[in-house]
């Protein structure tokens, strides 16, 4: 009973705190400002939705302080008047909402979605009278607001040339920022200015504060509308611009009709963008009534030797998918326990410049020397599972024509993950990859494939905004630059400081298939202008800092046989329980600790930049009760990413709750460490305590 009573008191004063309004003179004319007000759970957000003038605007206070001055709101459209004007409130909502929900896969098992809510109905004064909704969730790490718009006799169809959403920040703040409409997509190293210095920019974008806070803005559940890039305007502004169709309109829509929602995470550490789910809880809740056959895991590929050159897609003396070469795999797969192969280049129509081959591509049509029915029934004997992969070449006629057929054809050899690929700089040499058209196929792939129960990866793709939580069938993307880049790229690869940066980026949005586990860093005679920018035990840590439920282990099987530091890739799981980060500073150095979901074991994963660092972390998280064993791949005392990358220190060690770790990363390098309980098969006599050994 007191928790109804406290409950309705709640919502009783923000009732009359959100009837504040006053009139302003203007000359002659008499202006009316209204102001509603919701705040978060814990207060130290407050959003303030302003309808003045007949115009509606949004600001936000951190902790009593401007984060966001106000802001427009509204849409321009083909052949209709504006929808930013003439407006009156006609009816405001309050709602607060607060459960946990699990994850059937993730970085963590329970969320908690607690929030809230404000919704605004608006309507015009004059001419067509059109509604338009507005609703507002402030949850204690940010905010999310998007627009509906509801059925009603004067809007049927409609174009958006225009959304108006603004973000005026109180500063000018600086941003990590990759651009926006440029040919290789999301493909971009980040770079780090102030507001004023961007042009027209992806999100998520990451903002540090001129006082020291931490924000992300981003979308969430991106459905049937164009992705959203943010332009710098005048006085620290971002202004939302909607990838157009080919034609110029940003969205083609009916009504009822509602926009993604536009998110502003909120943190004072930068490892709390990490470990905010904002996002996720802003999709709807699992649609798929059987997830059982949705399972994490490792796999290995058919696929680096494309890429160093020492295979081929295409046919030729070199050809990586051959039914000999897959047979290889699999009993690689098979002796180590990778539940998947991944097989590229397994169809017809790779020869040439492939990606010019979007037209050509066939789906369900072997190449010559590659038996799929021969392969897929010994990957079943050996346990392990064949992942399939669609290349694209960005031509989505040729790929919808075809992609019943071809889901069909890989249910048919028991082939339930499937790693799509969209290499163009255009879809259909017309769209931008991002655009309201690809929106719609990258949805359409989705729902088709969870009709047949298979699991995606997909690469070229849209980018993440949790629609993982409605169809978890969609495991992972690409989005980013991958290790790929390290094998061909002309600028020499991914900076030792890249993966200091895309977990604070690009992994706000969502699992990354970055394609870690370089062990051969120089690459060899086939590419002597090309390496890994990192150390051995920084490939290793990787797989913890950079989260994928589907985590490849991407270099060649012979570079991997028989190397100790192979065991980690082996041993660290796929799947979370849950997920700490330790050290956190952008472009400099993270650590993350996550524990199995599925053991009591936990996982860290400590990387730098170019710079040697020291870093102290405590096991406070682990059982007061236990004593665990630690194994550590750390770089050895030689290492740095330059000219000794595979200098590594493989230990053993006891700690427990109280031990206090001293994490040495080379240059360019970093730390893994595997936290087991004590069986039965340890020989204890041999393994010393951690500090007999750091």
């Amino acid at each position: 009973m007191n928790k109804k009573i406290l409950l309705l008191l709640i919502i009783f004063s923000t009732l009359l705190f959100n009837q504040c309004s006053k009139k302003m003179v203007n000359g002659k004319k008499e202006l009316i400002e209204i102001i509603k007000t919701v705040n978060s759970p814990d207060s130290n957000i407050i959003v303030n939705i302003i309808l003045f003038d007949g115009k509606v605007f949004y600001e936000i206070n951190y902790k009593n302080k401007p984060l966001i001055n106000r802001s427009k709101l509204g849409f321009l459209f083909k052949n209709a008047f504006p929808l930013n004007e003439n407006f009156s409130i006609s009816n405001v909502e309050y709602n607060q909402f607060d459960e946990t929900w699990t994850q059937p896969w993730g970085e963590v098992k329970n969320i908690r979605n607690n929030y809230r809510e404000m919704k605004i109905e608006l309507q015009e004064t004059k001419d067509l009278k059109r509604e338009l909704i507005i609703v507002f969730r402030a949850f204690n790490d940010g905010v999310g607001f998007r627009y509906e718009f509801p059925e009603q006799e004067n809007i049927k169809d409609f174009e958006i040339m225009d959304e108006l959403t603004e973000f005026v920040f109180s500063d000018d703040h600086s941003a990590w920022w990759i651009p926006a409409y440029r040919d290789n997509r999301y493909e971009y190293l980040f770079k780090k200015s102030k507001f004023s210095k961007i042009d027209t920019v992806h999100t998520p974008l990451t903002i540090e504060t001129t006082n020291g806070l931490y924000l992300c803005v981003h979308e969430a559940n991106l459905t049937d509308y164009s992705s959203m890039t943010l332009a710098s305007g005048e006085n620290n502004t971002l202004q939302c611009d909607l990838v157009p169709w080919s034609d110029g309109v940003k969205v083609k829509a009916s009504v009822p009709h509602k926009t993604p929602w536009r998110t502003i995470q909120i943190a004072e550490k930068p490892g709390d963008l990490i470990t905010s789910y904002l996002v996720l809880n802003l999709n709807e809740p699992n649609k798929l009534e059987d997830v059982s056959w949705i399972k994490p895991a490792k796999y290995i590929g058919i696929w680096w030797g494309m890429h160093i050159g020492t295979q081929t897609w295409g046919s030729g003396d070199k050809h990586g998918a051959t039914t000999q070469n897959a047979k290889e795999y699999i009993d690689f797969a098979a002796k180590h326990n990778f539940p998947g192969l991944l097989i590229e280049g397994w169809n017809v129509d790779w020869d040439g410049t492939w990606w010019d081959n979007g037209d050509i591509f066939k789906f369900t049509e072997t190449h010559p020397d590659f038996d799929m029915e021969e392969v897929s029934k010994y990957a079943a004997d050996k346990g392990v599972k064949i992942i399939g992969h669609h290349e694209t070449g960005a031509n989505i006629d040729n790929y919808e024509a075809q992609v019943e057929d071809a889901f069909a054809y890989y249910k048919k050899y028991g082939i339930n993950t499937i790693k799509t690929g969209y290499v163009g700089i255009r879809a259909n040499k017309t769209e931008w990859h991002h655009g309201q058209y690809m929106v719609r196929h990258y949805r359409k792939i989705v729902e088709l494939a969870a009709k047949n129960k298979i699991m995606l990866d997909v690469h070229e793709p849209i980018k993440d905004t949790g629609i993982r939580r409605t169809y978890p069938n969609m495991m992972s993307r690409e989005g980013a630059r991958g290790c790929e880049y390290d094998a061909w790229a002309s600028d020499g690869g991914n900076p030792p400081d890249y993966t200091t940066i895309i977990p604070f980026t690009r992994l706000l949005s969502g699992p990354f298939d970055f394609t870690p586990g370089i062990f051969n860093i120089f690459l060899g005679e086939q590419k002597p202008d090309n390496r890994a920018n990192t150390t051995l035990a920084k490939q290793l840590a990787h797989y913890v800092v950079i989260y994928s439920p589907l985590q490849m282990a991407a270099d060649l099987p012979e570079n991997f046989e028989g190397n100790p530091a192979f065991k980690f890739i082996k041993d660290v799981p796929a799947d979370w329980q849950d997920t700490k980060v330790i050290h956190a500073k952008i472009g400099d150095y993270i650590t993350i600790a996550r524990q199995d979901r599925n053991s009591e074991e936990w996982y860290i994963g400590s990387v730098t930049d170019e710079n040697f660092r020291e870093l102290e972390m405590d096991l406070s998280f682990l059982d007061k009760n236990k004593l665990y064993i630690a194994e550590i791949y750390a770089d050895g005392p030689k290492a740095d990413w330059e000219n000794n990358p595979l200098d590594i220190n493989i230990v053993k060690c006891f700690v427990n709750f109280e031990t206090l770790l001293k994490l040495k990363l080379a240059a360019g390098g970093g730390q893994a460490i595997r936290i087991r309980k004590v069986n039965k098969n340890d020989n204890l006599g041999s393994i010393p305590n951690y500090e007999d050994i750091k």
